[in-house]
């Protein structure tokens, strides 16, 4: 349902720049994560990780482990079996392997000692009798019947996890119409987050029959479910607590094994369970961004209008599901924004490999396609003699449309993302004319405001709800199960509820999410933490404002429709002198109702159309943008520099501006890493760089200036016209810094991460073909 959404400038915090509320608990240290949590008695938690990408356990011996002082429990597979994952349809992990290891980090057992000393000198006395399984690293040969199938539920015998066949239209026809093709492969490497907190649970069993789990995550939720279903107790004798944590993107929304198995090791011993990785452990657990091969035909008319998509991805998926079935779907159906495209077919297959798993990363299923998609389009401009934003400003899609694929588009101001970059980088005057070596560069980007889409469909209930409860004090206490996983999002939900009741922004306090307390929201993913917990929060903060106004009613004697609300005070309209305080306002309401509470809950409208995976990509709104990055490139050693970076970008309206534009800035790094370096190297299935050392992020001196410039329009259905902000302004950074430096140098570059190697081989091949560039 659309909301009338209230003029910016009648707005006293949002869309302001407001600090994080938690900032000054962060900044002194004083914030409480999971590893500064104590607990008496508690013991340390180890895990026995698998030297073997591919293994069947034929016994594993236990006894000098169970034996040495100080081991207070050993935990192999066989207890605990029942499969899970975050993702209902696939659930085939396990918390420790069971028959199976599938790759080199997959748990095979776990001890919990009195310290860290103990338990490793408990690991070390397990022998583990194995066979070894054909090792398949290569999803190329995983897509036909293999000898020992990774697991059981690949299809016919390979090892596909996951195939998506669509097609909408004609193509075929198309391609024969078409003037102009391209054909663009991407190859990318598996890169991952790269948090700075590691994960971390803590678990404690108590006499009374319940169990309390602390963990960094992002999805308190679905590890509430995950722990009942495979310890087989009662969700409403499992306490989930999440305390702040340090960065996720994606790398904590899955309900991960070690927390299972430290919730299991503290029901073994009956006493608290700490279980902390190390930066390898993090590497292991993985569930970053897919290895990805694409194919993409584009074909388009003489004036550059495109005509048809023809998209074809290979996934390499690691070990497990995880989120891959839906990532299988996004790499294809996410293409269909920012622009109008009539035709379009996919074939994607993801395929198990005996790697760590990947999963959901900012962006996931976006990314990569996004890149491929937006270098074909610069050659297909190219080979059309059309400017880049004439291609893209052409072929936008409009406001109040629909893809072919039937996603709703409600708000769009990517023409006005398009107009601001172009303008504020001064593209014109310097696209082809800078000196050779230096060029700009146009790259677009489009992502989902949440999944329309809940997870689990059963018991059916909001995506997202918001309790409110205030009592004599006149603080605002507010509950919900949104994960704040450093994004601002508290800062938001405290802010919106001050925005409508009309308080001081101290007044409001974000309790820490506690599954006893707290009203189930599905947590930080997708995007959807600003959109639906937004919306959920204004609902409980306009019930609220009834109930005050209603009492200031009584005390005044005007009716309730000829009062507002102003800051700590509600006065009749026009008469500012007539009125009473938020506190004389509550006191009277709770008079006979004691303290206030209100609810708010929200769950996004019916889309989709009825072909088999139409909800996959479906969302509430999307989310906009074009960026233009100019780089400078030294041509003899291949290393390059972004030197500026215009990040055009609708998130409709900007709520919080300091938020929005570190999310920008964030994932502008992030994707530089992407592009520049970043990249999870293999030798067969083993990770030789599970650390920060050899896993090299931008450093400070590469990040470049970032000029945020925010452009959206109100989008009918979001809380207060807002749209997402944290994973879409990512997308757009690659292919607008890929693109940039062929303006440079004269080099595709199709293969990422582009490394200074890769720019120099690229600038040797473009010389030995006689291709000329800027008089070079």
């Amino acid at each position: 349902m659309s909301a009338v959404q209230p003029p910016r400038d009648e707005m006293r915090l949002l869309g302001t720049r407001i600090p994080y509320v938690e900032g000054p608990l962060k900044v002194t240290g004083r914030a409480e994560y999971t590893d500064d949590i104590k607990r008496p008695g508690m013991l340390v938690g180890r895990l026995l990780r698998s030297p073997w990408p591919h293994a069947r356990l034929r016994s594993i011996d236990t006894r000098a482990a169970r034996a040495m002082p100080g081991v207070f429990a050993v935990l192999t597979g066989e207890k605990y079996p029942t499969p899970f994952g975050v993702l209902p349809i696939t659930h085939d992990e396990t918390a420790i392997a069971v028959d199976k290891a599938r790759y080199i980090g997959d748990i095979i057992a776990a001890v919990a000692a009195q310290d860290e000393l103990t338990a490793e000198r408990a690991l070390a006395t397990i022998q583990v009798d194995v066979e070894v399984l054909p090792e398949y690293t290569d999803p190329r040969v995983g897509l036909a019947p293999v000898a020992e199938p990774i697991h059981a539920r690949g299809l016919a015998g390979t090892n596909i996890q996951k195939e998506v066949v669509q097609h909408f239209g004609d193509v075929d026809a198309a391609f024969v119409k078409a003037a102009v093709q391209v054909r663009v492969r991407g190859n990318f490497a598996g890169v991952t987050h790269a948090f700075t907190e590691p994960m971390a649970t803590i678990a404690d069993a108590t006499p009374d029959g319940r169990l309390t789990v602390w963990s960094a995550t992002q999805v308190p939720h679905y590890l509430h479910r995950s722990l009942s279903e495979v310890l087989g107790i009662p969700m409403h004798r499992i306490r989930v607590i999440k305390p702040e944590v340090g960065g996720g993107f994606g790398g904590k929304s899955d309900p991960l094994p070690h927390e299972i198995v430290c919730a299991a090791l503290a029901i073994e011993t009956g006493r608290p369970v700490k279980i902390l990785f190390d930066r390898e452990d993090v590497f292991l657990t993985n569930h970053g961004r897919h290895p990805t091969q694409n194919d993409v035909r584009i074909a388009a008319d003489a004036e550059g209008h495109l005509l048809a998509y023809d998209i074809e991805a290979l996934i390499d998926g690691g070990a497990w599901s995880s989120f891959g079935t839906v990532t299988t779907y996004y790499n294809g159906v996410l293409s269909m924004g920012p622009y109008q495209v009539p035709n379009f077919r996919y074939k994607g297959r993801r395929v198990y490999t005996n790697r760590p798993p990947s999963g959901a990363m900012r962006a996931h299923g976006g990314t990569n396609i996004r890149y491929t998609i937006e270098v074909a389009l610069d050659e297909l401009a190219e080979k059309i003699g059309m400017d880049p934003f004439a291609l893209r400003e052409l072929n936008a899609l409009p406001p109040n449309s629909k893809t072919i694929n039937d996603f709703r588009i409600t708000s769009t101001s990517f023409r006005q993302c398009l107009a601001a970059s172009r303008e504020k980088s001064d593209f014109v005057t310097k696209w082809r004319k800078l000196p050779y070596g230096e060029g700009v560069g146009l790259g677009c980007g489009f992502y989902i405001s949440g999944s329309n889409s809940p997870i689990h469909f059963t018991p059916k209930m909001p995506q997202s709800t918001v309790h409110l409860k205030v009592d004599m004090d006149g603080g605002i206490a507010v509950h919900s199960m949104q994960a704040d996983i450093g994004q601002g999002s508290n800062t938001l939900l405290a802010a919106i509820i001050a925005e409508v009741v009309g308080v001081d922004l101290d007044r409001v306090h974000v309790v820490r999410v506690d599954t006893d307390v707290s009203p189930i929201d599905l947590g930080s993913y997708s995007s959807r933490v600003t959109f639906m917990m937004g919306n959920a929060a204004r609902r409980a903060a306009e019930q609220l404002k009834e109930k005050l106004v209603h009492a200031a009613s009584q005390l005044t004697g005007y009716p309730p429709e000829q009062l507002q609300v102003a800051h700590e005070r509600i006065h009749v309209r026009h008469r500012d002198d007539v009125g009473v305080t938020f506190i004389e306002a509550l006191h009277k309401a709770m008079e006979t109702a004691g303290a206030l509470t209100a609810t708010g809950a929200y769950s996004s409208p019916p889309m989709g159309g009825s072909f088999k995976g139409a909800r996959a990509g479906t969302a509430p709104a999307y989310s906009f943008a074009a960026y233009v990055a100019q780089v400078k490139v030294d041509t003899d050693t291949g290393e390059f520099r972004v030197s500026k970076v215009w990040a055009a970008f609708d998130c409709g309206r900007a709520l919080n501006r300091l938020a929005v534009e570190g999310q920008i800035e964030g994932s502008i790094h992030m994707g530089l890493g992407q592009l520049m370096g970043e990249s999870m190297n293999y030798r067969g299935a083993r990770l030789l760089n599970p650390a920060l050392l050899e896993y090299k992020i931008p450093m400070p001196f590469q990040m470049p200036e970032v000029e945020c410039l925010l452009v959206g329009d109100d989008d009918p259905e979001g809380p207060f016209g807002a749209k997402e902000a944290g994973e879409g302004p990512l997308i757009a950074t690659l292919p607008a810094v890929a693109n940039a430096l062929y303006d440079a140098i004269g080099v595709r570059f199709y293969d990422l991460p582009i490394t200074p190697d890769k720019v120099v081989k690229g600038i040797e091949d473009r010389e030995r073909e006689g291709r000329a560039w800027k008089g070079a």
